[in-house]
């Protein structure tokens, strides 16, 4: 278990390939993952990439400035449908895709998908939902 936001900073950084994964795979409170948010921005996607990240960490981090950092969470399996809706409304169009091809994005985001300013994301939602 990860047990403080430098340990994580630490990993994150490590060129050393069982340390890094340990930064991808290993569990920390929400507590600690609260303060690498708020004190490493920079560490944000490294957040974001985790396996066992919290829902309630998700969900500070789909705002967050950064669109690398709102396009790992577009690709978190876990969300819920609330949070794909949300992220429905990016102004990055990666993300939207994302949304667009996510397991759990409800048939409601979807439609509202299907008037999307880029082409590539109302050809994929079309897809999904068939004409």
């Amino acid at each position: 278990m990860i047990e403080s936001a430098d340990e994580f900073v630490r990993l994150c950084r490590s060129l050393d390939p069982g340390e890094y994964r340990r930064a991808a795979l290993e569990e920390a409170s929400e507590q600690v993952w609260m303060e690498i948010v708020d004190r490493y921005p920079e560490g944000r996607v490294g957040v974001a990439l985790n396996k066992t990240i919290p829902l309630a960490v998700l969900e500070v981090l789909i705002d967050d400035p950064n669109a690398r950092v709102r396009f790992m969470v577009a690709m978190k399996r876990k969300l819920t449908s609330g949070l794909l809706e949300r992220l429905a409304q990016d102004a990055e169009e990666s993300i939207r895709m994302r949304v667009a091809l996510h397991k759990n994005t409800s048939r409601e985001t979807l439609e509202s998908l299907r008037y999307d300013p880029w082409h590539e994301i109302r050809a994929t939602v079309e897809d999904r939902l068939g004409s």
